[in-house]
């Protein structure tokens, strides 16, 4: 099988001035990914790390880039999946810690349960010598300046809701084993606590070795009502193309709740799409040594990896 991984850095409205770090983002966490494919790694660890590669840039709302709630806090929610058993770990609400992703995957392979949140989990990240990081850290100038913006009188939340929410990366290794990872720092001024798709198999992500991985982006509330990550998998399940599927869960999520997002997916064949119903989403892939990345509907820049390793 020829390793192949897709990755997103959020759908939603992308501005122009953030436009090439969102570019730049995404090939960088594919790139990364795919060189530990590339090395016959697996897919687990290649999702990792490209989420790792995007909690790191603070273009991204995920990590030390993660929007605000309404207290001016950070709080965030991760999920990796192994398609090979259905293992799978997940955070949320959690707060002070660099990599969310990384204290999932512990969650999955250290635990006998799936989800930790709150403080709980940083109870167990303290105990898996997670080190702990000042959450004034994890707060760039811009999150701060979001949610500021967002408690004025005439504010409009709903403009807000509109912003990138949520990175996620898929892969298939050299076995034929599937992965996906997503994390976020969810949605701008939200309430303390609040807990949306990311964090929850089926909604926010799901990899399964007998169809193929989906890692989910959009409205987080509208996403968990369609369950929208195994919705995916279950029209390719159906006979459905990954770009079918796709497009007739999106669909219907817009249709059925009025919800728009996106999604990333790779079935167990290798074949993959990137698909949207927002004005944008950045996005990435490599496979057979090509990488392609893009944010509007019908934009595709590719380039071979050499030449794009050699450009960074």
């Amino acid at each position: 099988m020829k390793p192949v991984i897709v990755v997103h850095g959020g759908a939603g409205r992308i501005f122009k001035d953030r436009e090439e770090g969102a570019r730049s983002g995404v090939t960088r966490a594919a790139l990364k990914g795919y060189s530990i494919l590339k090395q016959g790694g697996n897919a687990l660890d290649a999702v990792e790390e490209a989420v790792t590669s995007m909690e790191d840039d603070p273009h991204f709302n995920a990590g030390c880039g993660s929007v605000l709630n309404e207290k001016g806090e950070v709080e965030m929610d991760a999920i990796i999946m192994d398609g090979k058993n259905l293992a799978s770990g997940a955070v949320s609400a959690v707060k002070c810690i660099a990599n969310p992703i990384k204290l999932a995957r512990l969650v999955m392979e250290k635990t006998e349960h799936m989800l930790l949140t709150d403080q709980g989990a940083n109870l167990f990240a303290k105990a898996m010598g997670v080190p702990e990081i000042p959450g004034e850290k994890l707060i760039t100038e811009r999150s701060r300046e979001r949610w500021s913006k967002n408690l004025e009188p005439d504010s409009n939340p709903q403009e807000f809701k509109k912003d990138p929410g949520t990175v996620g990366a898929v892969a298939i290794d050299n076995e034929g084993n599937v992965a996906c990872a997503t994390s976020t720092g969810g949605l701008t001024n939200k309430l303390v606590g609040r807990v949306g798709d990311s964090a929850c198999i089926g909604s926010g992500g799901y990899a399964d070795n007998h169809v193929g991985a989906s890692s989910t982006t959009g409205h987080g509330e509208s996403m968990m009502k369609v369950v929208l990550a195994r919705l995916l998998l279950y029209h390719m399940e159906q006979g459905m193309s990954p770009v079918e599927a796709a497009d007739t869960a999106l669909n219907y999520m817009k249709t059925r709740v009025g919800g728009l997002g996106g999604v990333i997916v790779v079935s167990n064949s290798g074949d993959w799409a990137a698909r949207f119903s927002t004005k944008q989403m950045s996005w990435a892939t490599v496979k057979d040594d090509q990488l392609q990345y893009g944010i509007y509907t019908g934009e595709i820049h590719t380039s071979s990896v050499a030449e794009a390793l050699e450009s960074k």
